[in-house]
């Protein structure tokens, strides 16, 4: 409904009666649609991103950036995720309050675990001695705006032919190659310059 409807439109007796429960039955667990669409955010999206804070806590920097990607690529190319960033896009002002949740919950903990794994990466030296903030963040800018284009594929002529394996692996080698030191980048197999960069 959140969906179909957006934000200021979604009432709760509609939502009541898709699920086929009594408007008061909704009311007995959510005072409003606000802690309606937090609880639907905290059991849609929070519980995989404590999920990957378990998953991705330790371990090879390297390994665990491309599996990190995988696994976000894998959201931000989700239904759900392409009608949440609509939400956010289009009606999150009207709902301050559900601004700072989602930017807090969503937003800052995605980017405080990609942080974590670049930082472990730079202080191993897997990396280049990069600021890990400003990594996640330009990372995640490439991916969220690329999962936007290619949610659009007939208006990006680009993306036409490029399948969603085929841009996860671009991005992916985009970003380990900014962040690898140079000494991991002069041991690679191939460092003359051929292939994707």
């Amino acid at each position: 409904m959140f969906g179909e409807a957006g934000l200021a439109a979604a009432r709760l007796e509609d939502i009541a009666k898709r699920a086929g429960v009594s408007k008061g039955t909704i009311y007995l667990y959510f005072p409003n649609k606000e802690a309606l669409f937090e609880e639907m955010v905290r059991e849609m999206v929070i519980s995989q991103i404590e999920r990957a804070e378990l998953r991705f806590a330790a371990g090879d920097p390297d390994t665990q950036l491309r599996e990190y990607y995988r696994a976000l690529w894998s959201t931000l190319r989700s239904p759900i995720f392409e009608t949440m960033h609509r939400l956010m896009m289009c009606e999150i002002r009207s709902f301050p309050h559900l601004a700072e949740f989602y930017v807090r919950e969503v937003v800052q903990r995605t980017l405080r675990l990609a942080t974590s794994i670049i930082r472990r990466g730079v202080e191993l030296g897997e990396f280049r001695d990069a600021d890990p903030d400003v990594g996640a963040r330009m990372a995640h800018a490439l991916f969220v705006q690329n999962a936007v284009w290619a949610a659009n594929r007939t208006q990006f002529a680009q993306l036409t032919d490029s399948r969603d394996d085929v841009l996860l692996d671009q991005m992916t080698e985009f970003v380990l190659h900014a962040l690898r030191s140079p000494s991991a980048l002069s041991s690679e197999p191939d460092a003359t310059g051929a292939g994707l960069l």
